[in-house]
């Protein structure tokens, strides 16, 4: 227990509960959208837009890096919003897998004759969130704040993009557009979630939460609960995990998460296995 009095124990845990807050909520409308690899996809083009920025000389931690990080991301978010072909001809997927694949690409050929590309090629995956400052939880924080602010009052469009897009569309819905705008504040939060968790820890947080959820509800509210509940118990239990046996954060807290969707996969086994029982008595 005195490790959690030191400040930068603090800080993670700090760090991690908003990005599970955020990421949970925004994994809602991914998996409702059936778009699963889209948060990997602008996570990788956030990474990119970090690599290229460390080979432009950029300080990590300034505005400049930030901005061309973003620049990418937002890129990125641009292809995937005009992506979805009216006649399905090109699944969506196809394009978002492209798009991982070629910023993938791009971070290991620029990283391959770099001096430390090694490690920083493990950063722009696992990221070091017991690295993390007070700076960066305060800018996060208020970043994920004004995102969370705005898709409140956007909440009736994007969850009936989600939940009922071919009805919006029958509705004379301009859907390009308010998807843009929906992927535009998601990479917003990826650039700034890379950045300190990395790529992995990034999609874990957006995919694994809203499905164990669904694994027990489909009722909106309740999922919204229990995905917010997943992440917030699986990132403090990696971070536990992390500090006593001297493991990498990023990748303990995918680990927990990984724990907790295999013990809802179970109980749900046991459950159906119950209700099957009694109506068959």
């Amino acid at each position: 227990m005195q490790l959690f009095s030191y400040t930068f124990v603090q800080l993670a845990i700090l760090a991690a509960l908003i990005l599970a807050g955020i990421h949970s909520y925004l994994g809602f409308h991914v998996v409702s959208r059936g778009v699963i690899f889209v948060d990997i996809s602008l996570a990788q083009a956030a990474a990119f837009g970090g690599v290229v920025a460390l080979l432009l000389g950029f300080d990590e931690h300034s505005m400049a890096a930030y901005m061309t990080s973003l620049l990418f991301t937002l890129a990125g978010a641009a292809i995937i919003s005009i992506s979805k072909t009216k006649d399905n001809r090109i699944p969506q997927e196809a394009f978002i897998g492209i798009i991982y694949a070629g910023f993938a690409t791009g971070i290991m050929l620029l990283l391959s004759g770099h001096a430390g590309g090694t490690e920083e090629l493990e950063h722009t995956l696992a990221g070091s969130l017991l690295t993390v400052t007070a700076r960066d939880v305060v800018v996060t924080a208020i970043l994920y704040g004004a995102v969370g602010l705005f898709h409140w009052f956007m909440r009736k469009k994007f969850f009936r993009l989600s939940e009922d897009r071919e009805g919006a569309i029958r509705d004379g819905w301009y859907v390009g557009r308010w998807d843009f705008l929906f992927y535009a504040t998601f990479g917003l939060v990826v650039t700034s979630s890379v950045h300190m968790a990395g790529v992995l820890v990034v999609f874990a947080l957006l995919v694994i939460p809203p499905v164990i959820a669904l694994l027990f509800t489909r009722q909106q509210g309740i999922r919204l609960a229990v995905g917010w509940s997943v992440a917030f118990a699986g990132s403090l239990l990696g971070i536990i995990l992390s500090i006593n046996m001297n493991l990498p954060a990023g990748p303990s807290i995918i680990a927990a998460l990984i724990v907790m969707m295999l013990i809802g996969v179970l109980i749900r086994l046991v459950f159906r296995l119950k209700t099957s029982q009694a109506n068959r008595k």
